[in-house]
Order: C-alpha cells, then structure tokens, then sequence
C-alpha cells in the first residue's frame, strides 16, 4: 500500500502531543512501511512509523526515537471500504480501546491485553494509531502450521482473563453491554458480509465435490445450506440474559494475537489485537472460534478437552480474585454453551480457517475473494491441502450433529 499524504510529521506530532500530553514535542522525521503481510489482516491498513522526535524536560531538549502503528480504514475504495464502513467496525474498536479496553486493563493490575491506545480519529479518515508491540518482543505466530499446545495454553489463559476482567468491568458499568452488539455473525450486518460467507461455503461444497475421501451428498448439502448457514450462525450467537456472558473479543484466531518468547525461543506470553468485532454473549463464542481456525489439528485431535479445563479454571479463579458477583460456569455449563455455538465453529471453519492455512503465495486480500460476482467467486484458500485434511476428518463429524441439514 501506498502510505497517505496526511501521515506525515505533522499528524504524527499531533498524536504524540495528545497521547502524551506534551505540547513540547517536536517531529522531525518519519519512516513508514506496511505492519503487515497479505493474507494476514482483512479488515484494515496497518503501517509501522518509526517517528524520530525531541521534547523540552527541565529546560533540556531530549532526543527520543519510537515505533508506532497507524492503523487505518481501508485507502482504496470498493466493496472492502464500504463493508467495513457500513458495519461500523472502526467505530467498535475505538470505543473498545479508549474506555472498556481500559478498565478491564486497569481492573486487572498485572495483565496487559492489549497496546495502548495513542490516539483516534473517528472519520475522515478512521485511524487509530497504537503502541506497537514489537518492541516488548510480541510477534505473531505462523498461521500455517496451527498453535501447538503451549501457544493455545497461553492463548486461552489470556482469553480467560479478558472475559473475566469484562464481567468484573460489566458489573461496574452495565452499559458496556450493549455497546458491543454486532459481532461477526450477525443478521443485521451489511449484505456484504453475508456474501462473504454464503459465497465461502458454496466454495467449499465445490472443493468437496471433488475430495474423493467424502460422497456426493456433502456438496450437495453444504450447497443447500450455504444460503442459510450465516443466519443460522447469528442466531445461535444472540446473547441469553439467564445465561453466563463476557464480552468476547469476537475474531479470536491465531492472526489477532501475538505472542513473546524467551532467548530459548520458548513462549512466555501472549496478547490480543484487533478488537473490531467486540460483541457481548457466551463464552462459547471466542472458543469455539478459536478452536475451529487456530490449534494445530494434532492439538485439537489430543488436547481439547485440557484446553477447556485450562479457561475455565483460570477464569474461576480470575473472577473470584476480581471480586465478581456473577457466579462463572461450571464445566458443564460451558460445554452445553459450546454445543449450542456449535454452528459458529462449525461456519468459521468452513469460510475463516481456508483463509488461516492458505499458502502465502496465494493470499488474497478481501477485495479479490469479494469482489467476484458470485458465479466465479473462487477462493483458493479452499486448494490447500492441509485444509482438506482437516475437513475431510471435521465434516462427517458435523453431519452426525445435524449441521449439514436444512
């Protein structure tokens, strides 16, 4: 991507001033090149600044040096923009980040969930510019070869805590509740991204046409119900007021969360980006996201039921240390949980985890799986034989829990 006009020395010392409070800091120069990799973020632009600048402390001019990211809306326009636009994803993340990112932060004292946020502009255009994490040695991991145990340990022991923190900030302040109300499967999205996912499963229906391992009858029913499933999905994922609730991060896959390692290269701990899709309801949301697009299937194959024990105890016990009046589920609750979302891991690996183990070579940006007509929508996510793998061994399991049925 080309890096806009208005990101230049100026803004970048305008966010400084705000974030820092110091109206003594002066930019003299910037560097900017793009934050990430094709195929590795759909719902924005991030760019990396390295901003050179000096401030006045006690009469003296201090030279300083510091990494940022610049994340903003999408410079090219099309379908991409204007989805992102219509469902209000910018708007989400800047009001997680600046008032309920925070208290779950604070209310927490020794977990940091997410960078800080520097500074926002809500239009003209959308840009959030963020502490990058980079430098405190967060990096993420590859998408292709799937977390091991050790990574999805972290990775939901910082999950547990994230619900826990927004139930304890919850309680505090009711509202938060009903700010975060969209979420990825929702029926009052934009029809653009009901395509996405329509479109998605008839893609698969047509690979699995062609996967001697399973009989005809699998395309011919995830044909039928590829118009259907994104309602489905939405329905099952509408929050239950008698039930246990956490403001789940909503897109938690293996591309949404970095991880630290030390000098031995082993992995010591873990935090979440991107909170575009923030939305309020079961637990069983963000896990069974992640479980359908981010472990290794060897993991998910031997661990998962360790995986669900780890959350659920370190959520138990961050709840009861936070002081929590909600009462957190028992194990038997959060599988019955799991089981009713079952449709919503079940639709994110049809459409989401193609586009996690796709090669890099053939990464698409949103804008070229979308912007097909339907007729010739052809993702090539669906080509990977890792992917057909993994379905090949998911499905059967699906049909005998009825998912494939209309």
């Amino acid at each position: 991507m080309e890096t806009p006009s208005w990101l230049n020395e100026e803004f970048m010392e305008r966010a400084l001033r705000y974030s820092e409070n110091d109206d003594t800091i002066h930019v003299t120069d910037i560097s900017t090149k793009p934050a990430t990799n094709k195929g590795d973020n759909y719902t924005s632009e991030m760019v990396r600044v390295n901003v050179n600048f000096h401030r006045e402390i006690n009469k003296k001019i201090i030279k300083e040096n510091r990494s940022i990211i610049v994340k903003l809306g999408l410079t090219m326009d099309g379908i991409h923009k204007d989805l992102i636009e219509q469902a209000g994803l910018f708007d989400t993340e800047i009001n997680f980040m600046t008032t309920t990112l925070k208290d779950m932060t604070s209310i927490l004292k020794d977990s940091k969930l997410g960078g800080n946020c520097l500074f926002t502009q809500n239009k003209d255009p959308s840009v959030l510019v963020i502490e990058d994490l980079a430098p405190l040695g967060f990096r993420m991991a590859d998408r292709q070869t799937g977390l091991d145990l050790e990574h999805c340990i972290l990775a939901m022991k910082g999950l547990a805590k994230f619900h826990a923190s927004s139930v304890a900030v919850c309680e505090k302040t009711p509202h938060y509740k009903d700010m975060y109300n969209k979420g990825i499967f929702n029926s009052n999205n934009p029809p653009e991204m009901t395509k996405f996912f329509t479109n998605g499963m008839k893609s698969l229906a047509k690979a699995v046409a062609e996967w001697p391992e399973l009989d005809e009858s699998y395309s011919k029913k995830l044909m039928e119900i590829s118009e259907i499933a994104y309602d489905r999905a939405s329905e099952c994922r509408k929050r239950n007021d008698n039930e246990f609730n956490v403001i789940n991060h909503g897109d938690f896959w293996v591309n949404n969360m970095l991880f630290k390692y030390d000098e031995n290269g082993k992995v010591i701990d873990h935090i979440f980006v991107d909170f575009q899709l923030c939305v309020y309801g079961s637990p069983a949301v963000d896990i069974n996201y992640f479980l359908n697009t981010s472990p290794s299937e060897t993991v998910l194959i031997n661990h998962k039921d360790k995986i669900i024990d780890i959350y659920l105890s370190v959520l138990t016990a961050t709840m009861k240390k936070l002081g929590c009046k909600t009462h957190p589920p028992t194990l038997a609750d959060l599988k019955k949980a799991m089981r009713q979302t079952e449709l919503y891991g079940f639709l994110s690996a049809c459409t989401v985890l193609p586009l996690v183990l796709v090669d890099k070579n053939d990464a698409q940006n949103l804008e070229e799986i979308m912007g097909q007509d339907d007729s010739e929508f052809n993702n090539k996510a669906y080509e990977c034989k890792t992917y057909k793998t993994t379905m090949v061994r998911r499905l059967p399991q699906w049909r005998a829990m009825g998912l494939l049925d209309l």
